[in-house]
């Protein structure tokens, strides 16, 4: 049995609608990113309406959350008003997009949050049922040991991003 191109379409976009779910994003996101990823060409807001049935509103929120991430990009056309949407499709970029984000001024306040809390229960300065303390250092530090191995491989991504994609993806194919 032969498969219609515009069913295998609507599969990989409910496909990445549940991708993009499970990463605790909207389904929208994910259904957005699928239609430009498969898009020959840069699309409309008012495209991107017609082939996911979400509202216009929502397609604008999510696309800028997208482009923020290094998964879309904006273009225009001459004698246009109307903004384009496209996917990247260099997902090595993207990732360096995404670790990028673990920048953000917001995210760092929420892990000194998260360091200020460990050195508060190290220390001592926190009274309390003793059993109940250590559960939450135990659980603390396995959140702190996380976003050390995130910045750590933050920092690594970066390095590697001197050597280029083409010598990763041989480094990475001898590795096969």
């Amino acid at each position: 049995m032969t498969t219609q191109l515009p069913q295998l379409k609507q599969d990989f976009t409910e496909g990445l609608s549940q991708i993009s779910r499970f990463w605790g994003f909207p389904r929208g996101m994910g259904a957005i990113f699928a239609v430009l990823y498969l898009s020959p060409s840069p699309l409309s807001l008012d495209e991107i309406v017609e082939q996911t049935g979400l509202t216009k509103g929502a397609i604008s929120t999510e696309v800028r959350v997208l482009a923020r991430l290094g998964l879309v990009r904006r273009s225009s056309r001459l004698a246009d008003r109307k903004d384009y949407y496209e996917a990247e499709t260099d997902f090595y970029k993207s990732i360096r997009s995404i670790l990028k984000e673990r920048q953000n001024s917001e995210f760092d306040s929420a892990v000194q949050s998260v360091r200020e809390t460990l050195e508060k229960l190290e220390s001592g300065q926190v009274s309390g049922d003793e059993a109940e303390k250590q559960f939450i250092l135990e659980r603390v530090r396995a959140l702190q040991d996380f976003f050390n191995a995130l910045d750590s491989l933050t920092r690594a991504v970066s390095k590697l991003d001197g050597l280029g994609i083409t010598t990763i993806q041989k480094v990475l194919s001898i590795l096969k």
